[in-house]
């Protein structure tokens, strides 16, 4: 048994099952070689066969097909909700206590989505930081200047750092991540490229990242309704930007 199943609704999205499978591992189940049952009672056979679902479907069916099975938020497998577009890995069951949350921040990571978190110990979280470094920057180094960036405010107020994919791999940067449960949210560089949202360009970035500046831009790219709080903040090979969001406020 595999840790996460990886459901498919349509022939059409088997191409983009295999991408997550070849990064995240999985089983890809194609309920429509089986003729004999039903895909929501096919699922429902399966459906404990795994502590993670990925369902590349619509929102709706995938809450058809979770009907009746829901018990418990500490024992439900974690389901993450993919359209066939790839446009948004929503997390949509067993979010904080079950891994959804981080399961989204990895298939959008794969994908290029945008994860979407709705649960309020995430969701009601601030602050986004942007990241740029130099290549092999240490865990310490990373703490150290978002350390400094923050200044007054709390590591317990960051959502998610945020960073390009040229540096998706960072040891010290995924270190960092994983010691402080923070997720962290890969932007492709064309996207940053296509909004180089930056304060004051670098050339030494420009000339070897190819881009005007990344800690801006990534933070004000994942934080849509966000002002820019900490403008770049450089400290031992480390850039850090910091955007705290205009939230929704009732009231």
């Amino acid at each position: 048994m595999t840790d996460c199943g990886i459901w498919l609704v349509r022939p059409e999205s088997q191409a983009l099952a295999l991408v997550l499978q070849a990064e995240l591992g999985g089983e890809i189940y194609r309920p429509w070689l089986t003729t004999s049952s039903s895909q929501k009672a096919q699922f429902a056979a399966a459906y404990r066969n795994h502590a993670k679902w990925i369902m590349l479907a619509a929102s709706g069916i995938a809450v058809r097909f979770l009907e009746d099975l829901v018990q418990d938020k500490h024992t439900d497998p974690a389901v993450v909700v993919l359209d066939e577009a790839a446009r948004f890995a929503i997390a949509l069951l067993a979010g904080h206590e079950g891994g959804a949350n981080q399961l989204a921040y990895r298939v959008a990571e794969v994908t290029g989505a945008m994860p979407v978190i709705t649960t309020a110990t995430e969701a009601l979280k601030p602050l986004v930081v942007g990241i740029g470094c130099r290549k092999n920057v240490t865990c310490e180094q990373i703490a150290a200047a978002i350390t400094q960036a923050l200044g007054e405010r709390s590591l317990n107020e960051v959502r998610e750092i945020v960073t390009i994919d040229l540096k998706a791999k960072e040891t010290g940067l995924l270190e960092f991540c994983d010691q402080n449960g923070l997720p962290l949210r890969i932007l492709a560089s064309a996207t940053v490229a296509a909004r180089p949202w930056v304060t004051k360009a670098s050339d030494w970035v420009q000339h070897n990242v190819g881009l005007p500046g990344v800690c801006e831009p990534c933070a004000l790219i994942a934080s849509s309704r966000g002002k820019l709080i900490v403008p770049k903040l450089s400290l031992n090979g480390v850039a850090v930007a910091v955007v705290e969001d205009n939230q929704w406020m009732v009231g």
